[in-house]
Formats: structure tokens, C-alpha cells, sequence
């Protein structure tokens, strides 16, 4: 069973206006609210393609009740940690020229809700593979990814990373089975320049060395790169009109886990990913997905080397 962790969770409030004129008032043509969270996203479309998973994370207040309400609905199971305060609300704006972001922080975690989460995973007994998705909350230390990793070493769960976190470098010691940053955590997390594939390739072989048993590495328009410490591989995108990026490195990595973790078929993993994040990057929220199967066929996988 793949479990996706989501310490601080969200509601994404999608604002669709026109052109936003300062000290004005602006009118909205649309808003939409959406349940999610970097690993919920993930979980949200493995099961699109039929892959099951269960969900974990920190919840709390109204905010908190809404998602878990809204994921139950959609059959999930939702293994929430309860705190008392709100989990957060993040609001993206795009006014028909530019898009706007404004990312909440997220609840304090009690102490004792932290230890609480540690002591579920160390009582899965069906948990094959753990995502770990998206920032944690602001007064938990990084040093909370150890304790979780050194807990998935000692009961064997493969581990999948997609954190912006300056300790994923750290992290690789435990060998996860994937990490997923973009061209920029590349550059921030570990300090390479990856502006040509020569640079990619030398890049992407280092950070394998140092643990990282694969990477998925995500360059919007750019394309992505999947290493597996013996051959690298890129993969196109398709040209899409950018409605909301929120959601849509998530999506790739779910689509992604979704052919890779049964079927080993890099070539119709990496197409499905690219095809994935372009829909959703196109759509409010992750959106209806029905353009995946048309992207499909215009993308390309070439082995590097």
C-alpha cells in the first residue's frame, strides 16, 4: 500500500479576475476551493489512475474538517493526526495576465501530535511506500524528517521525497527510492547548475551517488530529466495555455509513480507524468484530467545516455 504524508495540509482558493488594479476594487469572475496538500495531490491522482493510497497528515479547525470531509467523500482513508487550530488556506489569483501566489505558513503542531504521527507510521503494518510531500509546518524542526526516515529504514518502506526543504540533501544518507525537485530546489538544495543536459547529467549522477536511488528531476516548459544511476532519460512537454501551477509538479509525480512502481515502463512513466502536469497546469486546482491521452502521443522520451 503507498501512504503520501501531508504535514500542512490546505485549502486552495482559486481566484479567477480581471486585470488587478491596486487600491481598486477588484471583482471576481470565479472562485473555487479545492482540499489539498502536496502528498493529497498525489493521492488524489494515483487514484485517477486506479492506484490506491492512504492518506496522512496533520489536521485542525473548520479548514482541517473540510478536507478530511472532502477526501472521505471521494473514498480515501484518512489517517488524520487532530490538532486545534485551523489548517491553513492559500489563495491563487490569475487575473487573465499574470498569476499570484500567496502561501499561507500553516498551524503550530503540539509536541505530543508530532510524536502521535511518528507512532502511526511505526504501527502501519500495510505500508509498502511513503510519500513525503510539501513543507513542514513552521515550528517543526527538519530534523522531524530524520526521526520518520529512520523509522521507515527500520520497517522497510520505500521512500519518496518531493520536499523543498534545504535538509533533502541530508536526507539522502537513508537512500530514498525517489526524490522529484525542479531546476530551482536543484540549484538552492545542492548548488548545480543544470542550464544544459551536459550539466543535468553530471549533476543528477552526483546527487545518485550520494544516496538518491532515482530522480525525477521537473523543469516546467523545459521538460524533465529521470535518472536511475545507470541511464538518463528526457521527456518533452506540451505547449499549454498556464491557468494555475499549483498542483501540477504533484500530479506529474503521482502519474509518474503510477507506471513506474508497477511496471518499470520508464518511456509511458515519464510521457504520463509530462502529460499529467501539463493538464492540471492548465486547469484550476488538478482540474478534470481529460486531456492527458491527447498530450500522450505528442511526447517524446529519448535516452540521453
Amino acid at each position: 500500500m503507498i501512504y503520501t504524508l501531508t504535514t500542512n495540509p490546505a485549502i486552495d482558493m482559486n481566484i479567477k479576475s480581471n486585470k488587478i488594479v491596486p487600491a481598486k476594487v477588484n471583482r471576481t469572475i470565479e472562485t473555487t476551493y479545492f482540499a489539498t496538500g502536496k502528498g493529497i495531490n498525489v493521492s488524489l491522482v494515483l487514484k485517477h489512475y486506479g492506484v490506491k493510497s492512504k492518506i496522512l497528515g496533520f489536521f485542525g479547525g473548520f479548514t482541517g474538517k473540510y478536507i478530511v470531509d472532502e477526501l472521505v467523500k471521494q473514498g480515501f482513508d484518512v489517517k488524520a493526526i487532530w490538532i486545534d487550530n485551523p489548517s491553513r488556506i492559500n489563495v491563487f489569483i490569475n487575473d487573465g495576465e499574470n498569476e499570484f501566489k500567496f502561501l499561507d505558513k500553516g498551524p503550530l503542531i503540539p509536541i505530543d501530535k508530532q510524536v502521535k504521527l511518528k507512532d502511526v507510521i511505526e504501527k502501519l503494518n500495510d505500508c509498502s511506500y511513503l510519500v513525503i510531500s510539501g513543507s513542514l509546518p513552521p515550528n517543526v524542526d527538519d530534523s522531524y524528517y530524520d526521526d520518520i526516515l529512520k523509522i521507515c529504514v527500520r520497517k522497510n518502506i520505500k521512500v519518496i521525497l518531493d520536499i523543498s526543504s534545504k535538509k533533502l540533501k541530508d536526507l539522502l544518507i537513508y537512500k530514498p527510492l525517489l526524490i522529484k525537485p525542479n531546476n530551482d530546489e536543484i540549484k538552492e538544495i545542492f548548488g548545480y547548475d543544470v542550464s544544459n543536459e551536459e550539466k543535468v547529467g553530471e549533476t543528477l549522477k552526483k546527487i545518485n551517488k550520494m544516496g538518491a536511488q532515482n530522480i525525477l528531476l521537473t523543469m516546467g516548459s523545459k521538460g524533465m530529466y529521470f535518472y536511475n544511476g545507470k541511464h538518463l532519460y528526457f521527456c518533452d512537454t506540451p505547449e499549454i495555455n498556464l491557468v494555475s501551477s499549483a498542483c501540477a509538479g504533484d500530479s506529474a509525480l503521482a502519474a509518474f509513480l503510477s507506471e513506474w512502481l508497477f511496471n518499470q515502463n520508464i518511456d509511458m512513466a515519464l510521457r504520463k507524468s509530462s502529460a499529467t502536469g501539463a493538464n492540471v497546469a492548465e486547469s484550476w486546482g488538478i482540474g478534470e484530467l481529460k486531456n492527458i491521452y491527447k498530450y500522450l502521443d505528442l511526447l517524446n522520451v529519448k535516452e540521453v545516455f
